[in-house]
């Protein structure tokens, strides 16, 4: 699949992924990339959440690619199955979900957002992990990756893989995602 046939849709996790984001970079980049907007960025509900990146993907008219961080990949996986009943989403590029136990620690998140689920995905997903990120060990991403059925790439010592960590524009990641989008 080519990017230009598809719609590619940003979901960001807790506070939004600013300016220095990977994720905004990319949108800013790539002419057919749409951020999924939350009501509220650090406070937020996982209905709410799931329910807008549902709607976001029957907006679109072509086939959409998702390219989801952090909170935004759990909010993405719960919403999977309405999802799947769109017909509309033809794969995920998943990047440093949390553990569940970090979001224990994070008191603004709402705590439906766990159990996670741990069916397999209902569409074609790949899952990049760290090996130091401070959210989640690279065990538990490799156990959810392998639940979910996503192809997994250990991206080393990469932090969370955010501007935090060095991953401003990061171009590793683009080349990764492209072929990803070529096996589609």
């Amino acid at each position: 699949m080519r990017s230009r046939d598809t719609d590619l849709l940003i979901i960001p996790g807790l506070g939004g992924s600013g300016p220095d984001h990977w994720q905004s970079r990319w949108q800013a980049k790539l002419p057919n990339a749409l951020r999924v907007e939350q009501d509220d960025w650090d406070r937020p509900e996982a209905a709410a959440w799931e329910a807008r990146i549902v709607a976001a993907t029957e907006r679109c008219e072509r086939p959409v690619v998702a390219i989801a961080h952090s909170l935004g990949v759990v909010a993405l996986v719960r919403a999977a199955p309405r999802l799947a009943a769109t017909g509309r989403l033809a794969g995920a590029f998943l990047v440093a979900p949390p553990g569940e136990t970090a979001l224990i620690g994070i008191p603004a998140v709402d705590p439906s957002f766990r159990p996670y689920p741990t069916d397999p995905l209902p569409f074609r997903s790949m899952l990049v992990g760290s090996q130091d990120d401070p959210y989640s060990g690279i065990e538990e991403t490799a156990t959810l990756s392998a639940a979910w059925g996503s192809a997994f790439i250990d991206a080393g010592n990469a932090g969370h893989i955010n501007s935090d960590s060095g991953h401003g524009p990061w171009p590793e990641g683009l080349m990764v995602f492209a072929g990803f989008l070529s096996r589609l």
